[in-house]
């Protein structure tokens, strides 16, 4: 019998847009999610299956992880095994003009995909693990800003990712309702009627589209919420009733299952500089913008 695995968030106030997640000697397992944020990731020791539209693939030590917003996906070792891993969670809308900005694009960038979602090659592991640090001092941020474009830009490839076509026109009336982020506490019957189908068949038609069930992407969205809510200063409390929680007990449930960890445990400790203090249900980007089929 091993040991709990550990799992600790690293923020640093020059980079507000990003945050590191370190997870040692873990078994957790975890159901099919969605994060607003590009993701990068290296594995540190252990194996595990990457699950994603294209995959699965498995992933072991040295390997690279690269996940793009809204993409649904798991990573989970085998029954009864252990591995660790780092991941990097880079907000989408400031990479974006990042990219936009190194490119001198003269449109906005509002989309990109990696050209693949793993890789294995010894030199791209020890960027990526020199990436996934946590930070110092600010000088260490202003070097991980210039290195993480410098290193992604190549990788990028302008639009969405292939493998996640537009959301079906008939489903349009139920996620332009998620979409105003101001309903959290909507039930999968009411966007049911909203599409104007039984609840069956709008739970039928909405899992063949958009591969998980309509309460599980309900849950998801409330979820990465009050994740963006609790980063930002939100109280349990408060993240919940915005979310649409039930209470405090669900949401920890929800969170936990996608995070293995609990809502506390991802909140910023009290000495830790937050980026200011706005509790609101829509946090940004937390919610798929229009042609993206999670949140």
């Amino acid at each position: 019998m091993h040991l709990p695995g550990t799992h600790h968030v690293h923020r640093h106030p020059a980079t507000p847009w990003a945050e590191l997640r370190v997870s040692a000697r873990s078994a957790d397992c975890y159901r099919m999610h969605t994060h607003a944020e590009y993701s990068i990731g290296i594995v540190d020791d252990g194996e595990a299956m990457f699950h994603h539209p294209s995959g699965p693939q498995k992933v072991q030590r040295g390997s690279v992880v690269l996940i793009e917003p809204d993409v649904i996906h798991a990573c989970n070792p085998q029954q009864r095994q252990v591995w660790s891993y780092r991941m990097l969670f880079v907000e989408a809308n400031w990479l974006h003009d990042r990219i936009a900005a190194q490119q001198s694009r003269l449109e906005p960038v509002t989309a990109l995909h990696f050209a693949s979602r793993t890789l294995n090659d010894t030199a791209t592991s020890e960027w990526v693990d020199q990436l996934c640090q946590p930070l110092g001092s600010d000088a260490a941020a202003t070097q991980q800003i210039q290195q993480l474009v410098q290193w992604l830009a190549p990788l990028l490839l302008p639009g969405a990712p292939c493998d996640q076509p537009p959301y079906p026109l008939f489903l349009e009336p139920a996620l332009q309702r998620l979409h105003g982020g101001l309903d959290m506490g909507v039930s999968v019957g009411e966007l049911a009627q909203n599409c104007g189908m039984s609840p069956s068949q709008f739970t039928r038609r909405f899992k063949g589209a958009m591969g998980v069930a309509p309460a599980q992407f309900l849950q998801n969205l409330r979820v990465n919420g009050a994740r963006r809510l609790i980063a930002g200063g939100a109280s349990l409390a408060e993240a919940a009733h915005a979310m649409g929680f039930a209470d405090q007990a669900h949401m920890q449930r929800a969170f936990k299952l996608r995070h293995a960890m609990t809502p506390g445990s991802y909140a910023p400790h009290r000495a830790e500089p937050m980026p200011g203090r706005v509790i609101s249900p829509r946090p940004d980007r937390w919610v798929p913008e229009h042609g993206s089929r999670y949140g």
